[in-house]
């Protein structure tokens, strides 16, 4: 399979000492960072820059013919966008500070640690993202548009909502940091993490686990692989599903239910793109998106220690809600043609007609499984129907009458007129409900006097008494 080149641009490295830039590209090679052009003659820097664009500009500042400092008050002028690290042997603080106020993004000192090296490319490297990111969730919303409406065909809808949603998927999908899907069970989120997967235009594959009611050690296995001989029934080598997602996405479905242990594991794999397979002392290098997805609340989650803060805050750097089907109802009907045509198909059955009654009742319902329990619904309804318009029996099993009032209640109380006698709240009441309600509290205000009640109600105080009467008669029964 081709190598997958990171980052999406190459990092510029600029020094007239060959073996230097040898060393760094080495370096950088081994923490994954393998898209690098390197450039000895600092007269050709800035030919390179305008030919090609540049993630990184790593620049010396003591060279021959152009210095560092001309090239980077040149660069800070024409492509401010570039994050630049200068690097010298001259440890003088006033050298640092001059460079730092032209625009430069680090400062490093020959001789350079690895891993202060490459801490400070990946830096620059999420930075340039975020500026990249941010460019393009302006556009976005100027624009209104979305760029390839095609990688969305699968995911039914016609909410404003979501498609805010979409535009910020397009925004984020070139993005190395992780992405955070949340939302209810059956909203969909496999199907959100597919589409970004096709954004992103990656060459490998889309791998998927569920990682709930995995140990441990399961999920060392699963995700990282193990070596032969590592235990007792490793009699080969194992790749683990993050290999297999090499130059691809990796998708983490219920990572709210992971262990802590294993939580510092996918931190590290997170921040460092390493890991470590079962049995192995050498780390391995990840270039796969990252993807997880939970229906918990992972910040109260964070909150009781159920789940690591660090990666808590790792995982929100892009965070995609969706919402509840219940928030959406508009996609309803949208959502009833699809899934009856596809189910028809599917049982071999002719496609009915859906009655007047059924969106209404459907929109209704407060859809505790979401778009998931709709097609359950739909299918269900499918597989016994007979004559030509769909029945409302087996909705009407699923969606009972006690279940309808707990239905969200849209109106806020800015929008009932201040004149209103009536307001409802969450739990609709039945019509019994609201009179019995009616007449009790019209007593309590009159001390149980029944003539000065019925003037309350606007009705004879013989009336009153019957309905009083048939109550009583009713709990004797």
């Amino acid at each position: 399979m081709e190598e997958t080149l990171f980052p999406p641009l190459p990092v510029l490295m600029v020094d007239d000492e060959v073996n230097l830039l040898n060393s760094y590209e080495i370096t950088l090679n081994e923490a994954g960072i393998n898209n690098i052009i390197t450039c000895s003659d600092s007269r050709k820097a800035h030919g390179v820059i305008s030919s090609k664009k540049v993630e990184v500009l790593m620049l010396d500042l003591s060279m021959p013919y152009i210095t560092g400092d001309e090239i980077l008050k040149d660069v800070v002028k024409e492509f401010p966008d570039i994050p630049i690290i200068i690097i010298t042997g001259n440890n003088e603080i006033e050298t640092a500070v001059e460079c730092m106020k032209l625009g430069a993004f680090d400062y490093l000192l020959k001789p350079i640690e690895s891993s202060r090296l490459t801490s400070s490319v990946k830096r620059a490297i999420e930075l340039r993202e975020l500026r990249n990111e941010n460019s393009l969730l302006k556009q976005r919303f100027f624009s209104n548009k979305l760029e390839k409406p095609e990688v969305f065909s699968n995911i039914i809808t016609g909410n404003d909502q979501m498609r805010g949603i979409f535009q910020y998927m397009e925004a984020i999908s070139g993005t190395s940091e992780p992405i955070l899907i949340t939302g209810e069970t059956g909203v969909g989120k496999d199907l959100i993490a597919r589409a970004i997967h096709i954004l992103a235009g990656r060459k490998g594959k889309f791998v998927s686990t569920n990682v709930a009611g995995l140990d441990d050690q399961m999920f060392s296995d699963t995700l990282f692989g193990h070596k032969k001989g590592s235990f007792t029934n490793a009699i080969t080598d194992r790749p683990g599903l993050i290999e297999r997602a090499a130059g691809g996405t990796i998708f983490l479905d219920e990572i709210g239910d992971l262990s802590i242990p294993s939580q510092v594991k996918l931190l590290r794999l997170l921040q460092e793109h390493e890991y470590y397979q079962i049995g192995s002392d050498d780390p391995k290098y990840s270039d796969a998106m990252v993807i997880v997805a939970t229906n918990h609340d992972l910040n109260q989650l964070q909150e009781s220690r159920e789940f690591r803060k660090d990666l808590y805050y790792r995982l929100n750097t892009h965070h995609i809600h969706l919402p509840p089907l219940r928030e959406r109802a508009d996609d309803i009907p949208l959502l009833v043609d699809y899934f009856m045509m596809e189910a028809a198909k599917t049982l071999g059955k002719k496609k009915p007609t859906a009655p007047p009654e059924l969106i209404t009742l459907l929109s209704c319902y407060h859809f505790p499984g979401n778009i998931r329990e709709l097609r359950s619904m739909i299918y269900d309804a499918i597989s016994v129907h007979k004559s030509r318009t769909l029945s409302l029996e087996t909705f009407k099993k699923t969606i009972k009458t006690d279940t309808l009032p707990h239905l969200k209640n849209n109106i806020s109380d800015e929008s009932v007129p201040a004149d209103s006698l009536v307001r409802f709240f969450t739990k609709l009441p039945t019509l019994k409900q609201v009179q019995q309600a009616l007449i009790d509290e019209a007593l309590k205000r009159t001390n149980n006097n029944q003539s000065i009640a019925a003037q309350y109600l606007g009705v004879t105080r013989q009336a009153l008494s019957r309905r009083l009467k048939n109550e009583r008669d009713e709990d004797f029964e």
